[in-house]
């Protein structure tokens, strides 16, 4: 967390993280666009806030997108808020759900987490159903190799569909899937069914599970979930699912 904490501590900074709360997804350029500070001096910071995971970078053609990541936050948030006056520290709780959230205008959900664990545990933790069942709570029956299709299977509900296909299949590094289905059967889980029919009627997105693995026996993992049309009811929805499945994913590899 040091490296958080000094990386916070600058008000350049944080000017720039909240230029990405409001706007996520921006180049260099978008960036420096906004605040009065030379292009190099953006850079410098921008790589103090990659270094410190308060932000993660994702390639598109020539571009590089920065995205703000909520997991340290979450962290900070997991290790103190619960042990003082709740009302000292909602501007805290208020920054972490802002963050976890992540602002509709962002075309992609981008997430980035680092895990005490191998990318071979990682990648079975993912893909092996009695594993991902536990860990995230919900579990994917397939034999992974790319054009095959898989079946969603949470909470006792299973979905299948020939449009659930296995994009990318490079164990141990690299996977991509199109999303579930969203069947009228989702209503057991909670979901109203006006909310099912409007997910079920838009194109069908994408999850890629990057892995790479790092010092001091890491693991870096980044989630990015697109292909989304404007005004997503499905990224509206998985942007709180996503977190709280990462997270338990995290805490169950790390504890086992």
């Amino acid at each position: 967390m040091d490296d958080v904490f000094r990386a916070l501590a600058d008000p350049n900074r944080r000017l720039l993280l909240d230029s990405l709360n409001a706007r996520n997804g921006q180049t260099l350029r978008d960036l420096c666009s906004g605040v009065s500070m030379a292009r190099q001096s953006v850079s410098k910071h921008l790589a103090v806030l990659e270094e410190a995971n308060l932000i993660t970078t994702v390639r598109r053609g020539r571009e590089k997108l920065h995205y703000l990541n909520a997991e340290p936050i979450n962290a900070i948030a997991d290790r103190w808020i619960t042990q003082y006056d709740r009302a000292r520290v909602q501007t805290l709780a208020d920054l972490k759900t802002a963050l976890e959230t992540q602002p509709m205008s962002s075309k992609e959900f981008v997430y980035t987490t680092y895990i005490r664990t191998t990318p071979e545990r990682l990648w079975q933790a993912i893909t092996d159903p009695a594993f991902s069942d536990r860990y995230m709570g919900h579990a994917i029956v397939s034999d992974w190799e790319k054009g095959s299709t898989y079946v969603w299977a949470d909470h006792g509900l299973e979905i299948a569909h020939p449009d659930q296909v296995i994009l990318e299949s490079d164990p141990y590094r690299r996977l991509a899937f199109t999303f579930h289905t969203f069947v009228p059967e989702l209503t057991e889980l909670g979901l109203d069914s006006e909310t099912i029919e409007k997910a079920a009627n838009e194109r069908r997105s994408k999850v890629t599970f990057e892995i790479e693995p790092v010092d001091e026996g890491q693991v870096k993992l980044t989630v990015v979930h697109d292909d989304f049309p404007p005004e997503s009811t499905v990224r509206e929805l998985i942007s709180g699912g996503w977190p709280w499945k990462l997270a338990n994913l995290k805490s169950e590899l790390e504890q086992s």
